[in-house]
């Protein structure tokens, strides 16, 4: 049968001048190798996950979902009659698939919740550095699916937040594989296989269920989808061009009824009533909370404040240098690509799917300029995109380079060694607070420190906690007598209750307290009393925990009023 529509079938090579046959098989042998070497980075960072999820905190939110998580699988168990999840905090306004996953497995495994919590978060990671392999492989081939992987896998900015964020992380996976789906579909344009159209849903009922944000996914297929309607009509008339269109969206109707399905298991509020979705669209179109500063470019700004440069300025300085290299010149190449009439519409529209969904939500950002805060993390999504990008512009440039000869080629290979090599060692100089890395543009953490927030969601006050355990073992000091030991924190107060137990009270309050745990953040305060512990990554103080008892402290914040990020 041949191909349809002046597709090139998969696994076919177009002959050239020079390219033989067995130049065909050279390539599927190298193609069988770079699968093979995709395999291996799959299983090491599963080996790695399982070494290391254990290490990672609590942040500010975590009791918060994980009691979500326990209030779903209530709504469900109780055949939906205990609806307390569709009112708790505000977070029945975002999906709890993760919540609910990790509260699934925290029955079954043995491990405690917050444990199973971080497992489930190297569970979706993977899942995701899987994902952007096959998206990558599927649009640029077995190299470009290697290098958008180990990109992906090396990036200090994804693998922390995998293991720590129940928000983000998680939909950005969702997000890569509607991703994925979107490419596949418009791949087989105008009639999508079932697989496919399976894929989609799943893919879009998972994004939209995470975060309203899901719609992004909706806004790029309708462009990839204007793109190729229009091409074919202007090459075989409008009649012929949206006839293939309506195939198409005919083809997609179950998947849609499928995400829907998806959605409203992982999201059961959004399900609930047909206009929650947009009530959830308009609670997070303004910003919903106390405006609070944090620190960007070495001043104190409110997060409403927050200039255009935000987005972009964080994006340079937290994603690996040959990371952001590539992603940007991927992204050009990808818009250059759609653009190309020689490329056949299907491969165009695919082209413009990555372009957009790497690029499009940060320009979206800077034009509209809302409320920026945590770093980038709630723009986590558009990193898998850009791993793609960047596999495909490392791709097509060692195979630009390949063919000047063996020594071009061999450079351009040591050149990417060197380039994933480096963010591993900054991940491992820094764990378990690999979200906090910065690249070699900031001066890494060092030169971040004082300019930028670093560990936003207080991830150090579990080693500050552990530390001020082993310290009072170790000095002999007994519990006052009649109470409690009595702990002020700056920072939220969750991890150290957990790792202390019940011999400790909480407070914000330092008068008539033992000791002080402060993060090293702009907000709290260095003390002039006995340290007792000090939580360093790569010479940067993280968190510190002081002996204040008998001493007298006002606050612990550097500033009254100030509000820490939360």
């Amino acid at each position: 049968m041949p191909p349809e529509r002046g597709k090139v079938p998969r696994f076919c090579f177009r002959h050239r001048r020079g390219h033989t046959p067995s130049m065909a098989s050279q390539q599927q042998q190298a193609g069988h190798v770079a699968d093979r070497l995709a395999l291996a980075v799959l299983a090491i960072g599963t080996v790695v996950a399982l070494a290391t999820f254990r290490d990672f905190g609590l942040g500010w939110d975590d009791y918060a979902h994980a009691e979500y998580g326990d209030l779903l699988v209530s709504l469900y168990t109780s055949g939906l009659a205990d609806r307390r999840a569709l009112s708790w905090v505000n977070l029945y306004e975002y999906g709890g698939g993760f919540d609910l996953a990790a509260a699934l497995l925290a029955k079954g495994l043995p491990f405690g919740v917050f444990e199973t919590r971080r497992l489930t978060g190297a569970i979706v990671g993977l899942i995701g550095l899987a994902i952007v392999w096959r998206t990558g492989r599927r649009i640029g081939g077995p190299l470009a699916g290697l290098i958008a992987l180990v990109l992906l896998a090396t990036c200090p900015l994804f693998v922390g937040h995998a293991f720590i964020n129940a928000k983000d992380a998680p939909f950005a996976v969702a997000m890569a594989l509607l991703l994925l789906g979107l490419v596949r579909a418009f791949e087989e344009y105008p009639r999508p296989g079932a697989a496919t159209v399976a894929l989609l849903g799943v893919g879009a009922g998972l994004a939209f269920g995470t975060r309203i944000l899901g719609g992004f996914g909706a806004l790029y297929a309708l462009c990839a989808l204007t793109l190729i309607v229009a091409i074919e009509a202007r090459r075989d008339g409008l009649r012929i061009a949206a006839a293939a269109c309506g195939t198409f969206v005919l083809r997609l109707l179950p998947g849609l009824v499928l995400g829907y399905a998806v959605m409203a298991l992982v999201w059961p509020w959004g399900a609930a009533e047909p206009l929650n979705p947009f009530r959830a669209l308009q609670y997070f179109s303004r910003f919903f909370e106390e405006p609070w500063n944090e620190m960007f470019d070495g001043v104190r700004t409110k997060v409403t404040e927050m200039p255009r440069s935000y987005l972009p300025t964080l994006l340079a300085l937290k994603l690996p240098e040959l990371f952001g290299v590539l992603a940007a010149g991927g992204v050009v190449a990808a818009l250059v690509g759609a653009c190309r009439s020689s490329n056949t519409p299907n491969r165009r529209a695919m082209l413009l799917l990555v372009a957009l969904a790497a690029a499009l939500p940060v320009a979206i950002a800077v034009a509209m300029k809302p409320a920026m805060y945590n770093g980038i993390r709630h723009f986590l999504f558009v990193v898998p995109p850009l791993a793609v990008a960047g596999g495909l512009a490392g791709a097509w440039l060692f195979e630009a380079l390949r063919r000047r000869g063996p020594l071009p080629a061999t450079i351009a290979a040591a050149v990417f060694v060197v380039g994933v090599a480096l963010p591993v060692a900054d991940m491992m100089r820094v764990h378990p607070y690999e979200y906090t890395s910065f690249n070699r543009l900031a001066g890494g953490v060092r030169g971040a420190r004082d300019h930028y927030m670093l560990d936003y969601w207080g991830l150090s006050l579990k080693q500050a906690s552990q530390g001020l355990a082993a310290k009072i073992a170790e000095l002999g000091l007994q519990k006052p007598t009649g109470r409690r030991w009595k702990l002020a924190v700056c920072g939220h107060h969750r991890s150290p209750q957990v790792e202390l137990g019940p011999d400790f009270e909480t407070t914000w309050n330092p008068k008539g307290a033992d000791f002080a745990m402060m993060l090293g953040e702009h907000y709290c305060r260095t003390l002039d009393a006995p340290l007792l512990v000090e939580v360093r990554r790569d010479g940067v103080v993280y968190a510190r925990v002081y002996d204040i008892g008998g001493r007298s402290y006002d606050t612990l914040l550097t500033q009254r009023g100030l509000t820490p990020v939360k």
